[in-house]
């Protein structure tokens, strides 16, 4: 799916589809960080995708390799020389009749290595996120559990910093 942005220039900065509908907007944005987790990372892709204000992974009808799984609410963004990206969309619901809590899913590319997930990016104040939940995550690339904070303009801002290979098992060999 991280190979599927097509033509398109890749920025670091992608808006999805959802943004200019009605819900609550967010803006995910961090650094990107090599595996010393301080000199920042440039080049690297990150491929996100998200359920909708349903919690569902939403379709057109036309969708193509990995769009038919992940839907429509997918974004791509490369970071520029100082290891930053941002994402700007609406915030996930989670599963219906389900106790998942909502998340954003995310895989890294970056320059000469494989492709890898890393943890999803899950909201520290999620009813569904259990203590059980918080001790089971792997903390691929860093703590995917994040808070949300509104800013002036009512944009919920989160930041989700990464570190390469971190806690990624084989990372040198991808």
């Amino acid at each position: 799916a991280i190979y599927e942005y097509g033509g398109k220039v890749l920025t670091p900065r992608d808006t999805l589809t959802d943004f200019h509908l009605n819900g609550p907007k967010m803006k995910i944005s961090g650094t990107v960080f090599k595996r010393d987790g301080k000199t920042p990372a440039s080049s690297v892709i990150i491929y996100l995708y998200h359920t909708d204000q349903n919690g569902i992974y939403p379709k057109k009808g036309n969708e193509k390799g990995w769009g038919r799984r992940h839907g429509f609410l997918r974004g791509w963004a490369k970071t520029d020389k100082d290891g930053k990206y941002e994402f700007f969309t609406l915030k996930p619901a989670a599963y219906p009749s389900r106790n998942v809590p909502a998340h954003v899913h995310i895989t890294i590319k970056e320059p000469g290595l494989s492709e890898y997930y890393i943890d999803a990016i899950y909201f520290e104040d999620d009813p569904y996120l259990t203590s059980s939940e918080r001790n089971n995550r792997k903390n691929r690339g860093g703590s995917g559990i994040i808070s949300l904070v509104k800013n002036k303009n009512g944009l919920l801002e989160c930041k989700r910093d990464i570190i390469l290979g971190m806690n990624i098992p084989d990372y040198l060999e991808k």
